[in-house]
C-alpha cells in the first residue's frame, strides 16, 4: 500500500499521521500534497487551534523513498525538481501556518523526516529516538530546509557531524542542544504532544499567530524593524477581544476564555 497521510484529531488539535509503516513512513509527492491540503483546511477551521505531525508505528519518518529516487534518475531532472518544489511547499506551509505545530517523534526521523520535524514549532521526541541526516551517506545533499534549520540550531562542528558525516544524533543530545523541546518516555511522544497542545489551545489564537510571525521574521530583520513589528502586534492584540479577556481574567484570578 502506498504511503498516505491520516487525518484525525482530539479536542481542538488536528493530528496528521504519516502512514507507511512498512517503509518506515517514507514520504513522497502524495503526502506532500495531502499535508498542504490538510493545513490549508485547518487554517480556515476555527475549531482547530494546534496541529501535531507524527508517524504511524515505531518511526516518525524515514525521509524519501530511495527506490523512487533511483527511478527519478531515469527521468528528466525536472521530475525531481518538481518533487522537491512540492516538498518545499509543505515545509513552508508548516513554518508559516498561523497556529502552533508540534512534531511527535518516535524511533527514527531521517533525511526529509528531519526537515519536517524541524519545520515545526515544537519537537517532542521519545528518549530513545534519533535524528539522522543521511544524505551524504548515499551521495546526496539535503533538501526541504534541513540544512537551513540545522545551521540555525546547532554549533558548526555539530552541523557537520550531522550533514557531512551523516551521524545519528540521539534525542537526548539534541534536547540538551535545544533542537528538541520536550522528551517523552518511549512510546509516549504523541500523548506528550497532545498534552502540550492542550496547553497551547487554551491560549489566545491571535497571540499564538503573532508569536510565530515575530519569531519567523526575527532572524532576517534589524532590531529597529523587529521593534516596529512587535509594536504593531502588541497594539493589535491589546485591542483584540482576547486582550481584554486575558487581562480581566488575570485580575479576577480566573481562567480566561479565549475565542
Amino acid at each position: 500500500m502506498a504511503g498516505r497521510l491520516l487525518v484525525g484529531g482530539e479536542n481542538q488539535t488536528l493530528v496528521l499521521t504519516i502512514s507507511d509503516p512498512e517503509a518506515r513512513n517514507a514520504i513522497g509527492p502524495d503526502i506532500y500534497a495531502a499535508g498542504v491540503e490538510a493545513l490549508n483546511a485547518a487554517e480556515a477551521n476555527r475549531d482547530v487551534r494546534a496541529v501535531i505531525i507524527t508517524g504511524e508505528g515505531s518511526n516518525f519518518c524515514a525521509g524519501g523513498n530511495l527506490n523512487r529516487l533511483l527511478n527519478n534518475r531515469q527521468q528528466d531532472p525536472q521530475v525531481q525538481a518538481d518533487s522537491i518544489n512540492a516538498f518545499n511547499t509543505w515545509v513552508e506551509s508548516i513554518r508559516l501556518f498561523p497556529k502552533p505545530v508540534i512534531a511527535a517523534v518516535e524511533g527514527a526521523a531521517a533525511g526529509a523526516g528531519v526537515s519536517v520535524a524541524l519545520a515545526c514549532d515544537l519537537v517532542v521526541a521519545a528518549e530513545d529516538a534519533f535524528l539522522v541526516m543521511a544524505y551524504a551517506n548515499v551521495g546526496l545533499s539535503p533538501d526541504g530546509g534541513g540544512a537551513w534549520h540545522i545551521a540555525r540550531h546547532l554549533p558548526r562542528a555539530t552541523q557537520m557531524q550531522m550533514l557531512m558525516l551523516g551521524e545519528r544524533m540521539k534525542a537526548k543530545r539534541l534536547h540538551e542542544l535545544g533542537v528538541i523541546s520536550h522528551l517523552s518516555a518511549p512510546g509516549d511522544a504523541l500523548n506528550t504532544a497532545l498534552q502540550i497542545a492542550a496547553s497551547l489551545t487554551s491560549r489566545a489564537p491571535n497571540v499564538m499567530a503573532s508569536i510565530k510571525d515575530l519569531c519567523n521574521e526575527a532572524v532576517d530583520v534589524s532590531l529597529h524593524q523587529h521593534l516596529e513589528n512587535e509594536r504593531q502586534h502588541f497594539v493589535r492584540n491589546l485591542h483584540h477581544a482576547n486582550g481584554g479577556e486575558g487581562i480581566q481574567a488575570f485580575l479576577e484570578k480566573r481562567q480566561p476564555q479565549y475565542r
